[in-house]
């Protein structure tokens, strides 16, 4: 990623208020899908207080100008990851809501054959699996 988030807020113009510029520190140190509590959550153990109102139209804003992707696996709490991160797939743990990336060369190619054999040329995808992991006997 060349760009930061900030980077790409200032490109977008857009205003960067204290809780912005801690709510855009939070999305850069993450390695997962955060939602809006768990970036609650991780400012107040950096030691800054923001409100659920002020997390969400930031989320909104960052959407809004594609510095950020909303994910919404299976229906549940919105979750966003940075726009500007590599391709990958994701499974998604309906147990404990765990959200695992991968890119796997074998779908890759899979898809792009589906689509050729279709008729069309594949410009992008998203791929979510959700499942339980087996137990062990």
């Amino acid at each position: 990623m060349a760009n930061g988030i900030l980077d790409r807020c200032r490109q977008a113009g857009l205003r960067l208020t204290a809780p912005r510029r801690e709510i855009a520190a939070v999305l850069e140190a993450s390695t997962d899908h955060p939602d809006a509590e768990t970036i609650r959550q991780r400012a107040a153990v950096r030691g800054f207080t923001l409100s659920l109102a002020t997390i969400y139209r930031t989320l909104k804003a960052f959407e809004e100008e594609g510095i950020l992707e909303k994910r919404d696996f299976d229906g549940g709490r919105a979750r966003y990851e940075d726009a500007e991160r590599g391709h990958h797939d994701h499974l998604i743990d309906l147990e404990t809501g765990r959200v695992i990336e991968f890119v796997d060369p074998d779908i890759e190619a899979l898809q792009e054959r589906i689509a050729a054999r279709l008729g069309y040329e594949l410009h992008g995808h998203k791929l979510e699996l959700y499942g339980r992991r087996k137990t062990r006997r």
